[in-house]
């Protein structure tokens, strides 16, 4: 069983960022990758070439996927949600699903 590892879009705030690096949670960021400001299917495939499930607040990402793009996984989030929630259902997607289980998987929080 592979663990699920994130890619976090620009739009997830620095302290959700933390708040899972602290609890030992593998999570790329954009900046990490050197890829700020691209285009979302760029993210997409840099996160599917490397087996991560995409965290978003962007709503495109959702389009992408409807439209057919393959990925290893979005979480998706809306703008209001709070860092604790988004920590917390991320941490809860990460202890219960594994990575094989994200493909083409959409997880809405």
């Amino acid at each position: 069983m592979a663990e699920v590892r994130f890619y976090a879009d620009e739009h997830i705030p620095k302290a959700v960022i933390r708040g899972l690096r602290q609890r030992g949670v593998d999570i790329l960021t954009v900046g990490d990758a050197a890829l700020i400001g691209a285009e979302d299917s760029t993210h997409l495939r840099r996160a599917r070439g490397e087996r991560r499930v995409i965290v978003t607040q962007d709503d495109d990402f959702l389009r992408l996927a409807a439209g057919g793009e393959p990925h290893a996984g979005i979480v998706y989030a809306p703008q209001h949600t709070s860092v604790s929630a988004l920590i917390h259902g991320l941490l809860l997607i990460h202890r219960v699903l594994d990575a094989e289980e994200m493909v083409d998987h959409i997880e809405l929080l």
